[in-house]
């Protein structure tokens, strides 16, 4: 039925239907960019996926709806209209329109401050505070102030959702930076990936993104604890007896908790009690050692009646983001000749000792603190971390010690 012989010059992809209509197909995105490297000339795809497989641009794409419109292509009796699309404009049109923004938060000044410095450095944060207090709220709103995706973050991002068939339906591309909140009772597995046919979990899911655990003590240990080496490495490999495979994972770990069962740890006014033994219990099922990988741990306390009725509306997210993006800058132009290292919580042991110099003062002062309230080597690095990041956002070179204090 097809006479053409320019068949060749094209991938052909699509899972055909009966009727001869054309469903949706996985991996659009990887198979075009493997298509472009093999010298292809174009694409012909499935209509549901030719803007995802469009942002390949040197790479004809047409999107079809049945196999008849492509017998009419290559026999020359019609024309299939090229998708194309710009990256570019998609990333800035998401960023004027975000659902969640940081003036809708009334009060918590100190908390949008840490939230600041935590997206500002890439830094993993933990928000401990009675319920109601905000946490799932402010955490909601982080993807909102940090900077637009690069290309190449939208297309690694994109990727990885395209493997799993979870790109957008109404455009392929992950034009924004991914926030996923899986619930406490996940499974190893469906976290960090895996599987009899290998799937990434949602800690590869949030890759360039944020991954926003609520209720921290409530997810079982073991999945806790397997997080621990995709925060150090960055990436997670998968182990089976036929193969293995390594999924990237740089997320920003946002984690939220109440300080005691039932939320309302020391307060006097609180119709619940704890005892010792059950807040001894709730917190031991995080770990130290994943709390350790948490830069910033920070109280959330409840907003009073005064600020939640007050018709001020605090900051935009568009302003905040603006200083998010300038300290950024000036960690990519420290780390521009570093290989996987493009923000502060990414630094080695190495890149501290050589980027994070502090004057006597300073040196004195963290001493002291160390001593006093007993801090591992981890905790040191740490401090050193977020220090440089709220420097980068006072747009200091030096490490000064009010930066340091805060």
């Amino acid at each position: 039925q097809i006479l053409s012989n320019r068949i060749e010059e094209y991938v052909i992809m699509g899972e055909l239907s009966l009727d001869g209509s054309l469903q949706p197909i996985k991996g659009a995105l990887s198979i075009a960019i493997q298509a472009k490297k093999e010298g292809f000339k174009g694409f012909i795809l499935p209509k549901q996926n030719a803007k995802e497989a469009a942002i390949v641009d040197t790479l004809d794409v047409y999107g079809i709806e049945n196999i008849k419109e492509l017998i009419l292509f290559f026999n020359g009796k019609s024309a299939l209209n090229k998708t194309t699309i710009s990256l570019e404009q998609e990333i800035q049109k998401t960023l004027e329109n975000t659902e969640f923004d940081f003036s809708d938060v009334k009060g918590q000044e100190s908390i949008k401050r840490c939230m600041e410095i935590s997206a500002a450095g890439g830094h993993n944060i933990i928000l401990i505070g009675p319920p109601g207090s905000g946490k799932t709220m402010l955490a909601k709103r982080l993807p909102s102030i940090l900077p637009p995706m690069t290309i190449n973050e939208a297309l690694e991002t994109t990727k990885i959702h395209s493997v799993t068939g979870k790109t957008k339906d109404n455009f392929g591309i992950m034009n924004e930076r991914p926030f996923r909140a899986p619930h406490h009772t996940i499974s190893d597995i469906a976290l960090v990936g895996g599987g009899q046919y290998p799937q990434p979990g949602e800690i590869s899911m949030s890759h360039n993104g944020v991954l926003f655990l609520d209720e921290l003590p409530e997810f079982k240990r073991s999945v806790l604890e397997v997080m621990r080496q995709p925060l150090e490495d960055r990436e997670i490999t998968i182990s089976r007896a036929r193969f293995t495979v390594t999924y990237p994972s740089s997320f920003m770990l946002v984690a939220s908790m109440n300080p005691s069962p039932n939320g309302f740890f020391n307060d006097p006014d609180s119709p619940m009690s704890t005892s010792p033994y059950e807040m001894q219990r709730y917190l031991g099922k995080i770990s130290g050692p994943l709390l350790d990988r948490i830069d910033i741990h920070v109280e959330v306390t409840p907003v009073p009646f005064e600020k939640l009725s007050e018709a001020r509306t605090g900051e935009r997210s568009k302003t905040i983001r603006q200083r998010v993006i300038a300290a950024r800058k000036k960690q990519t132009n420290r780390f521009k000749t570093i290989v996987n290292t493009h923000y502060n919580a990414q630094m080695s042991v190495k890149q501290i000792h050589e980027y994070c110099k502090l004057d006597i003062t300073s040196k004195n002062m963290l001493k002291h603190a160390m001593e006093k309230l007993n801090l591992s080597a981890r905790a040191y690095d740490r401090i050193l971390k977020v220090s440089r990041t709220i420097a980068d956002l006072d747009l200091s070179e030096k490490i000064l010690p009010h930066h340091l204090t805060e």
